[in-house]
């Protein structure tokens, strides 16, 4: 699915260290919220398509001191992405850290209903100028067009049943 003009992702370099993603989607905040935090819908929609990963694994404890752990296969190898949820407010606001790399990320997610609409605002603060470069906010715009085609089939079924 392309972005429509109207759902378009915008990557924003707030500071040195910090970066913000922006999507509006056509879909309640409590479907958004789901999508990102079970496990089953999570993975569905979290992996790039085109950057050939497999992920292998998705293990999410959404709740503030619980981790996550996601591991792809890449080239014959394994790549772990973990963390800790620091806060998790239902339907409008998850926040966590990336552990992984050299220093801390922290990621905040707001879900911001409007109209049957969600407006997801993703903001990271990396530990440094130079692991802004190093982040995977590229792949965003590609798992959120992911996200809304996941988000569209879960909105038919909420309003089938």
């Amino acid at each position: 699915m392309k972005e429509s003009e109207e759902n378009r992702t915008e990557v924003q370099r707030r500071s040195e260290r910090e970066l913000v993603v922006t999507r509006t989607v056509n879909a309640p905040a409590h479907l958004v919220f789901e999508a990102w935090t079970k496990a089953d819908l999570f993975r569905q929609w979290w992996v790039p398509k085109s950057y050939g990963l497999n992920l292998v694994s998705c293990q999410l404890d959404v709740r503030p001191g619980g981790q996550y752990r996601l591991a792809f296969l890449h080239e014959g190898s394994t790549m772990e992405f973990f963390g800790t949820y620091l806060e998790v407010t239902p339907n409008t606001r998850l926040v966590w850290t990336n552990e992984e790399a050299e220093g801390e990320t922290i990621t905040t997610v707001t879900f911001e209903a409007t109209a049957g609409q969600t407006l997801i605002t993703v903001h990271d603060l990396y530990p440094s100028a130079e692991a802004v470069d190093t982040g995977s906010t590229g792949a965003m715009p590609e798992v959120l067009n992911q996200l809304d085609e996941l988000l569209a089939l879960l909105k038919s079924k909420e309003q089938a049943a």
